[in-house]
């Protein structure tokens, strides 16, 4: 009842973006007036968020100030006609009254402000603000007096166009102040008293709602769904309300209201309201046994259509037991009424038919039904061909089976076409095509992969196994940097989601893991404009893993990854040469740990390549990690400080510094069992001691250092305390 009266609750999420997983626009088949019932997952309302009609307090605003402008024959100014209407309090009507120096007679002036002084009190309990996800809205107290204020203002009114509103304003006046409750209603006598005097217009629907809510309130489905129907149909501002309010009970109260219907035409819009909340098909099919010319057809078949491509995704809706329902075989019937060519738009029907025929495989249908449509669309609409070129292609594209030089030569401008509209370079208004734009990209990087060119696939469909093999990689730079591509391969380029930079820095990365350090040197200054600067000094190491500790303090040097790597082969010259070996082999061992997960200097490689694909080197499958991780040459590194150190204070430090190697190592194991099971790894129960943590204990319990190690690691503390 709330509802009708202008009050609605909202209980829909936000849900998932539709265009994810639907590549068929009902934009360009279905008349613009249906647009909120455009299927949206488990939206209310298709885009409602951004749908200005979809507030019940100012649906009706436009229309009403353009009622009371043409009343006004145009002579009173709508710009402060609408603040009059809309937005002023007391204060301001009355100043608006006494300095009116328009052209309007002085009882027109009258008549209007004495009006709009009663409107603007039964505003006090029909604009209601309030807001709830789950409860309804409570209503606002009606004023008692100002019953007879209402009537006494209809009773002396000439004015036609005045008093219907203020028949208008008893209606709702009565129907709030009952609020449904008395068994004899007066909203309802004085609409029925009074609605023949008046034109059916949008102030005659309006108060017609409070009717039907009235007759749903007393479980009179039948007659209020039959009165939410007239309303539905007569103006787009009522669609939403009506639609809304509009709840077939049963099978009998259905039967009952289409019994009411006076027309086909009302039979027609009943049918569609009840396939937009229930069951599509079975009114389809009553919808076309009428006039399968009927727009209303449109809608409903727009719905069939985006409701099957979310199934898996969105939530779908369901349909009322206590009615009857179809067969339930939807693409069929679309089917019957596709090839019967005679509703109004017999492409869009045998493009139905083709597209829900693709989604179940059915591929030889899809494509006859595609061929027919394909002769009967209206070439000057640029959008519907769009559409179809777009079906065309995903069909295209699943039925090949192998990928020849005819077959790139055809896939060069589709695929172009595509790539222009992910890029906007070209712009079709409402075209779904990402969902398309990732099928065929996977369908090709598919047949690719069982080609075993693992460049082309790559191109379409990014994988990082394919960069664990650095020639392959290589291979792939040349063809980025090759001058005179073919046009399939500058389209292959054009769908590979990374830059020869990435590449550049990728292969650097892994030259670096390998210790091939003049190479990845080479590589990092191919590089340009210029190289990513790390956050924090890779050459310092701490007792406890804190990266933004070392990000945050102060630095008398930064370090860029090409001076980074750089500074790294210098030292490893150094000490290879005998010069300060316990000092350079010390800060070899901290760049080494500081460029794993658990050092400052993850960003080394946390490439877009590597970011992207989510196989951070520790925790990547067992397999592959030795290609990846620095944690090994940290180990060697803190074994031969510890080696060359001279004091056991130095000893101390590299023991515990190779401790937390040897933990990294059993973390990282145990990250890639859990990635392998698909599952995640919480690191919740101590790891084992190791050799190290003995080692500590038995060689250097007397240092600072280990003083310093009890007091800040807890898993040490823990070892010692159960010794």
């Amino acid at each position: 009842m709330l509802t009708i009266a202008g009050v609605a609750w909202a209980c829909a999420d936000e849900g998932y973006d539709l265009l994810a997983y639907s590549a068929f626009a009902p934009e360009y088949f279905v008349n613009k007036q249906y647009s909120p019932f455009f299927y949206e997952g488990d939206r209310a309302y298709y885009n409602e968020y951004n749908n200005d009609n979809d507030d019940a307090n100012t649906r009706y605003n436009e229309s009403v100030v353009t009622e009371w402008y043409d009343h006004f024959n145009r002579q009173f100014e709508k710009s402060p006609l609408a603040f009059l209407l809309l937005k002023a309090g007391p204060g301001a009507i009355d100043s608006a009254y006494r300095n009116y120096k328009g052209t309007l007679t002085k009882k027109q002036v009258s008549a209007f402000f004495n009006y709009l002084q009663l409107a603007k009190k039964c505003e006090a309990f029909t604009v209601n603000d309030q807001y709830s996800s789950w409860e309804k809205v409570r209503p606002l107290p009606v004023p008692e007096g100002l019953e007879s204020t209402l009537l006494g203002a209809f009773d002396e009114e000439t004015d036609p166009f005045i008093k219907e509103r203020l028949w208008f304003q008893l209606v709702r006046y009565y129907y709030f102040r009952e609020s449904g409750e008395t068994a004899d209603s007066q909203s309802l006598a004085i609409f029925n008293k009074y609605s023949g005097q008046f034109p059916k217009d949008l102030t005659y629907y309006r108060a017609m709602g409070y009717v039907a809510g009235y007759y749903y309130h007393r479980k009179n489905y039948a007659l209020s769904n039959y009165l939410y129907s007239l309303g539905y149909d007569y103006a787009y501002e009522m669609k939403i309300p009506s639609k809304w309010s509009f709840h077939p009970q049963e099978e009998k109260d259905w039967k009952a209201t289409l019994q009411m219907a006076k027309t086909g035409n009302e039979k027609i819009t009943l049918w569609h309201m009840l396939g937009m909340q229930y069951d599509a098909g079975r009114a389809i099919k009553e919808i076309a046994a009428i006039n399968p010319k009927s727009d209303k057809l449109d809608l409903l078949l727009s719905r069939v259509i985006n409701i099957r491509e979310a199934e898996g995704f969105e939530w779908t809706p369901g349909i009322n037991d206590s009615l009857k329902r179809g067969d339930g075989n939807d693409k069929h019937l679309i089917e019957i009424i596709a090839s019967k060519n005679n509703t109004a738009k017999p492409y869009f029907w045998n493009l139905a038919a083709g597209y829900l025929n693709f989604l179940d495989s059915n591929y030889t249908a899809a494509g006859k039904f595609y061929a027919a449509a394909k002769k009967q669309l209206p070439a000057a609409d640029r959008r519907v061909m769009a559409q179809y070129k777009l079906l065309d292609l995903m069909l295209y594209v699943k039925k090949l089976k192998r990928i020849d030089a005819r077959v790139e030569a055809q896939l060069v401008e589709p695929l172009n076409w595509l790539a222009d509209l992910r890029d906007n370079k070209t712009k079709v208004n409402d075209l779904r095509f990402e969902k398309a734009l990732g099928e065929c990209a996977d369908g090709i990087a598919k047949l690719y992969h069982q080609q075993k060119e693992p460049i082309k696939s790559t191109c379409f469909k990014n994988a990082i196994n394919f960069y664990l093999d650095s020639a392959r990689v290589e291979n792939l730079i040349n063809l980025l940097n090759k001058p005179d591509k073919t046009p399939f391969e500058r389209v292959m380029a054009r769908y590979y989601p990374y830059k020869v930079d990435d590449l550049y820095q990728h292969q650097a990365t892994l030259l670096v893991y390998k210790e091939e350090l003049d190479k990845a040197i080479s590589y990092l200054k191919k590089m340009k404009p210029g190289h990513l600067t790390l956050p924090g000094n890779p050459f310092n190491s701490r007792l406890n893993d804190c990266h933004d500790c070392d990000h945050e303090a102060p630095q008398a040097q930064k370090f860029t990854l090409l001076s980074f790597v750089q500074t790294l082969q210098c030292i490893k010259v150094e000490m290879k040469a005998g010069k300060h070996v316990y000092r350079n082999a010390l800060l070899l061992a901290n760049a080494y740990y500081n460029i794993t997960y658990y050092g400052n200097a993850r960003l080394f490689y946390e490439s877009n390549i590597m970011s992207n694909s989510d196989a951070y080197p520790t925790f990547i499958d067992a397999k592959y990690r030795d290609k990846f991780t620095a944690m090994k040459f940290a180990a060697r590194y803190y074994q031969y400080a510890l080696k060359n150190a001279a004091t056991n204070e130095q000893r101390a430090s590299c023991t515990f510094m190779l401790s937390k190697c040897e933990r990294n190592v059993y973390y990282n194991h145990k990250y890639a069992e859990a990635s392998r099971s698909k599952g995640y790894y919480y690191g919740n129960e101590l790891p084992p001691a190791g050799k190290y943590f003995a080692a500590l204990k038995s060689k250097y319990a007397g240092t600072a250092y280990y003083r310093e190690v009890l007091q800040e690691c807890g898993y040490f503390k823990h070892y010692i305390s159960k010794k």
